[in-house]
């Protein structure tokens, strides 16, 4: 079998994912959570309908390095008898900035790279330089790892689209400017829906709209981002779980002020207080906004409109800098399973040429499916996102190039 073990390294958390590549399916995944907090694993095996929840001691990424190699090579949820048997092995990585436009082999020099752009993304990238570090001590010498940037799809962007309205200097000297996020999951639901539609991507105009706890929007033309929601951080763009998404910068400052933050307690503010949470009072989640909204709460439906609204801002945005529009396409967590959503951001929107089956749309919970109907000029589409797999794709696809 050619195995590929997919990797996605947080701050205190451990995702993995064993596929074999020959036929593209998942052998195993789980996670390893609460690094540096405690420890605790999950790990699923599909075949076996196999399912282990386990409390761990993870001070460092390295433990839960060392405890995926064990469950993965030992006891009842054993799938491999070594990972000398894995193939390779492909890590998300969430900012590659203008250093990295494409998938690369790791080597020393690009973990440090990994490392040092920490201040744009210090969430993710110091955990990923970490582990990925981590992993080159338990795996046997010589196997081949790759990084997948999320950044990286939206490096096609022009200056228009990514510069702020800040003195030039400040991108020169500090790089501030738009990165975009998300870029894995736009680029295989797009190549996935062009598919879907039996079309060359080349020739199509689609707004991409990954929908989840963490949402961003992508305008996808002829296969290449040309303009994303999401901006310097994932903060930037339409409203989200916690995240408040766009703000106008002085009322940062106002609130800033009143609240009597610094820039740190201002920033755990709008990423961990606002969003669904801080506007409805409800919760972060999608699901209990719409059963909040079900039992006539204000505050719910208030929320759920101002998110409808914004995406329906962007698709109408995004085809005006397109000079025209194909398809719409809804992926994520959201975007896949509410059918809420995708209704409300499509109603109204004939001017477009858009309309969806309401009962066929009601009916759909990620499956890769077109919801509009026969007349509408616009295709509408829900396309699951599968991050992993395109993780694990690339990576062969590196190795294979590195050989030539």
């Amino acid at each position: 079998m050619n195995l590929v073990l997919v990797v996605n390294a947080g701050s205190s958390s451990l995702k993995y994912q064993l596929l074999n590549m020959d036929d593209e399916s998942v052998i195993a995944k789980g996670n390893c959570d609460r690094i540096g907090v405690g420890g605790h694993l999950s790990h699923k095996v599909p075949s076996k309908s196999y399912v282990l929840e386990q409390d761990c001691d993870f001070p460092t990424h390295t433990e839960a390095f060392e405890k995926l190699v064990e469950v993965l090579t030992t006891g009842e949820g054993k799938v491999v008898g070594s990972m000398s048997e894995i193939s390779a092995v492909g890590h998300r990585i969430v900012q590659g900035a203008e250093i990295f436009d494409r998938a690369c082999m790791v080597t020393e020099e690009v973990i440090d790279q990994i490392d040092g752009l920490s201040e744009l993304a210090p969430v993710h990238n110091h955990p990923h330089a970490l582990a990925l570090r981590a992993c080159s001590k338990v795996l046997p010498k010589g196997t081949p790892q790759v990084v997948v940037f999320d950044t990286a799809f939206h490096q096609t962007m022009p200056p228009k689209a990514f510069l702020f309205g800040l003195p030039y200097e400040d991108y020169k000297e500090y790089h501030v400017r738009k990165y975009g996020f998300h870029g894995t999951s736009h680029r295989f639901v797009s190549a996935a829906l062009a598919e879907a539609m039996g079309k060359d991507i080349k020739d199509l105009k689609i707004v991409s709209c990954h929908l989840g706890n963490g949402s961003s929007i992508t305008a996808v033309d002829g296969g290449k981002s040309v303009d994303t929601s999401m901006g310097f951080t994932p903060l930037d763009g339409i409203l989200m779980g916690t995240r408040c998404g766009s703000v106008d910068p002085s009322a940062v400052t106002f609130v800033m002020q009143k609240h009597g933050f610094d820039p740190h307690q201002m920033s755990e503010y709008m990423n961990k207080k606002s969003g669904f949470l801080g506007l409805s009072g409800v919760g972060s989640d999608n699901r209990d906004i719409q059963n909040a909204c079900l039992e006539g709460n204000e505050r719910a439906i208030l929320t759920s409109d101002i998110l409808q609204y914004q995406i329906k801002k962007y698709i109408g945005a995004y085809a005006a800098a397109m000079n025209g529009l194909d398809a719409v396409l809804f992926t994520g967590g959201i975007g896949e399973n509410s059918w809420e959503v995708r209704e409300a951001v499509c109603e109204n929107m004939e001017y477009f040429g858009i309309k969806i089956d309401k009962a066929y749309n009601k009916t759909i919970r990620g499956k890769l499916t077109k919801i509009s109907t026969p007349d509408s000029k616009i295709e509408v589409w829900v396309v699951p996102t599968n991050e992993e797999l395109l993780i694990a794709r690339d990576t062969l696809a590196v190795i294979a190039e590195s050989k030539k």
